[in-house]
């Protein structure tokens, strides 16, 4: 398989000590016009310098750096010339490994912290307020700077809360700016971007079109492609920047597999194919589904039979079209477009010392025998990116704009059996939500909003004097920047009165509507 994970740009390397931020700052280099992307510190000199890194930053983490087994980096990457930021854990590991010291002083910072910034000449704090708030979560401290280093900031327990040696365009802070609790975070990340490493602010979507496009063709050549294209905005996306690349070299492949929100297949067939001009075609595969998952509960094996039937449906196609090019005398199939985004791959456990949350369809969910060569152009995007691309390639806002959606679909919305029956109940469900969600003007206000089916659970209720027995729905509206973390949406109580008696009144199996309150973590987006 081939993963497209590099660009045609120099990176800036956010180097990943364990934190649970190391994401988040990878995300605001981007905002600040640079491309960034992760590595872990286990990466050796050697290996950051062959990837020509434009800066590095050193991300937090949870170990303390004396501690046996605490997470370290090559000593040798500080002699690279690259300007360097540190934050908490990689600003320690800086401060001890330059001949500073840290220690364990028994003050601790966690949380909102008043920082103190005296006047300096330092480019990192340039135009940064004397006194600010920032946000902190260390228990070691800073006792001595490293020589040739200039103290730039304090709090009332930490008398290193910041340094830099301008000479060699080494920096850190003790707090967490890639936080929006640190009030000026965003501006240090982009002054040591912009100042201190001297980089421009030229990384947009338009360049990640150009270089996709460069590399698209570069990969598959002469060569037909299929794309995996569910009417989600990933998969739209991809689908749209190959097309742009190879043209008529893509056939778009839409599975219809049964588990689909009301109005999807519509909404593919016409408005997505109209605005693109994609070659488009349609399998209806929901009789092979929905009996492969008959009596399926378990969230993991539904994934699993869903992204092996997704791929049996192309191989299926990929003959179809295999015969049609022999005819024709035209180039083989060997390539799937595939939707996948940065955070799919680190909930499916990619990178060294991820966790695997979930499996996903698009990321490590693939059958043994797979048979193509992976075109993957959004792998090391947010999903924000993605929709900025979306929009610079033309697809329609109701396409490009919409709520994620999960590839499995509402297979995974339902909690127990996956059948006919129950699959009519939630789509009636999700489409009244989304409704009144719209009508109120809610759709930019919320990242995402399954809506949960409780298939094996039922509930007492009563409807028209009388007795029922029927099941609950969950709301689980969340707001997001990039699914990475997550909070339940605090909606006005009048819309969800409207969507909890338009469910109960027009769903006739339903008798009882409830709110997800749970932040990500500790739960997930989804329910399964």
């Amino acid at each position: 398989m081939t993963e497209q994970t590099e660009t045609l740009q120099r990176p800036a390397l956010v180097v990943d000590f364990g934190a649970q931020y190391a994401q988040l700052i990878a995300r605001r280099v981007r905002e600040a016009g640079v491309y960034s992307e992760i590595v872990p510190h286990t990466a050796t000199a050697e290996e950051i310098a062959a990837k020509n890194p434009v800066a590095l930053i050193l991300s937090g983490g949870p170990s303390s750096v004396y501690e046996d087994g605490a997470p370290q980096l090559d000593p040798s990457v500080f002699d690279l010339g690259v300007p360097t930021l540190g934050i908490c854990y990689g600003f320690q590991y800086m401060a001890q490994t330059l001949g500073g010291e840290v220690a364990h002083t028994g003050l601790r910072e966690y949380g909102a912290t008043d920082a103190h910034i005296p006047d300096n000449q330092s480019s990192l704090l340039a135009g940064q307020p004397a006194e600010q708030n920032v946000w902190m979560s260390h228990g070691d401290q800073v006792a001595r700077a490293p020589e040739g280093f200039e103290v730039l900031a304090t709090t009332d327990a930490t008398k290193v809360a910041a340094f830099a040696n301008e000479e060699r365009k080494l920096y850190g802070v003790q707090w967490h700016p890639e936080v929006k609790h640190s009030d000026h975070g965003q501006a240090i990340i982009e002054n040591f971007l912009h100042k201190g490493a001297g980089l421009p602010a030229d990384w947009n979507s338009d360049n990640v079109i150009a270089e996709q496009i460069e590399r698209i063709r570069e990969q598959v050549g002469d060569a037909r492609v299929i794309s995996a294209l569910s009417g989600g905005v990933d998969s739209a996306v991809s689908t749209a920047l190959v097309h742009k690349a190879i043209g008529d070299q893509l056939t778009a492949v839409f599975v219809d597999h049964g588990l689909l929100r009301k109005g999807e297949r519509e909404q593919v067939e016409k408005d997505y194919v109209e605005s693109t001009g994609v070659r488009l075609i349609t399998v209806d595969a929901a009789d092979t589904f929905l009996g492969h998952l008959a009596g399926v509960s378990d969230p993991e094996t539904k994934r699993k039979i869903i992204g092996r039937e997704f791929i049996r449906a192309f191989e299926q196609v990929q003959r179809d079209l295999v015969e049609e090019a022999k005819a024709s005398g035209g180039a083989p199939v060997k390539f799937l477009v595939q939707g996948t985004l940065y955070p799919d791959v680190v909930e499916s456990g990619g990178g060294a010392g991820t966790a695997n949350i979930k499996s996903h369809h698009n990321v490590g969910g693939l059958p043994d025998d797979f048979d193509f060569e992976l075109v993957e152009p959004l792998r090391a995007l947010f999903k924000d990116e993605v929709r900025a691309i979306g929009r610079e390639l033309g697809i329609p806002e109701a396409i490009v704009g919409r709520q994620p959606f999960p590839g499995p679909g509402l297979g995974i919305r339902i909690i127990g059996e996956v059948t006919r029956e129950r699959l009519e109940v939630l789509r009636e469900a999700d489409a009244i939500a989304r409704e009144e969600l719209t009508k109120a003007g809610l759709d930019e206000a919320i990242w995402q909003c399954p809506v949960v089916l409780l298939a094996d659970v039922r509930s007492v209720g009563v409807q028209g004097d009388g007795r029922t027995y029927g099941h609950p729905i969950v709301l689980r509206p969340v707001s997001s920047e990039d699914a990475m973390t997550a909070d339940w949406t605090r909606l006005p109580y009048d819309v969800l009165a409207r969507i909890s008696n338009r469910i109960t009144n027009e769903v006739r199996e339903v008798n009882r509507v409830v709110l997800d309150v749970t932040s990500k973590p500790p739960a997930t987006i989804e329910w399964e």
